[in-house]
């Protein structure tokens, strides 16, 4: 499929596909002409690029994920590199966390006073 129908079938935009592209996340062949062709296996492999975007990782975090990208989102045990990657997410999410609960005690004892 072209990349048209590939952005329709997978509720993206083109931009997005490219950019995928771009940061090596998706491998397209390409026809004589120079169109970006894709299988169908591209449309679940660009739901995951979705869903693990939509987590808050980067492109460049998804590279630990290129391995496993047409299956899904593993429901089982994830490769050691995805691991690292999420664990270390993570750690971001907490810390930020912990910093929005001290300013919500803050603001807490500023009502109150």
């Amino acid at each position: 499929m072209l990349i048209g129908e590939l952005a329709g079938k997978a509720g993206t935009t083109i931009k997005a596909l490219r950019y995928y592209e771009q940061e090596g996340l998706l491998h397209p062949r390409r026809a004589p002409n120079g169109y970006r062709e894709y299988d169908e296996a591209a449309v679940a492999q660009v739901g995951t690029i979705k869903a693990l975007l939509s987590l808050g990782l980067t492109a460049n975090d998804l590279r630990a994920f290129l391995p496993c990208l047409g299956e899904g989102i593993p429901e089982g045990p994830i490769c050691p590199d995805s691991a690292r990657v999420i664990a270390r997410k993570l750690t971001v999410v907490e810390e930020k966390i912990a910093a929005l609960e001290v300013l919500r005690g803050r603001l807490i004892d500023v009502l109150a006073s």
